[in-house]
């Protein structure tokens, strides 16, 4: 294997490994800011300032990630009610 292909499977295994000991809302917070700033780049270059663009991108994609980290929230915890009301139900 030469030195480029173990920096390409480096570069791709190191951010999967690093999110192993995360919390899901870290997780997820994570997951909104890199693809918003990934868009916001993109969309920045286009518009002449791709750096602005990034820097909004995951300032919006960190505030989406949090928003759906909150719905998963509460959404598990109508799941665990509902559980233990049809336990209680026996």
């Amino acid at each position: 294997m030469t030195l480029g292909h173990f920096l390409a499977v480096a570069a791709v295994a190191l951010p999967v490994a690093a999110c192993s000991d995360m919390t899901p809302t870290q997780q997820r917070a994570l997951t909104g800011t890199t693809g918003g700033a990934a868009g916001g780049a993109i969309i920045g270059a286009i518009a002449g300032n791709a750096g602005m663009g990034a820097a909004i991108g995951a300032g919006a994609g960190l505030a989406g990630g949090l928003l759906y980290d909150h719905h998963k929230q509460a959404e598990e915890s109508a799941y665990q009610r509902g559980v233990q009301a049809g336990s209680q139900g026996r």
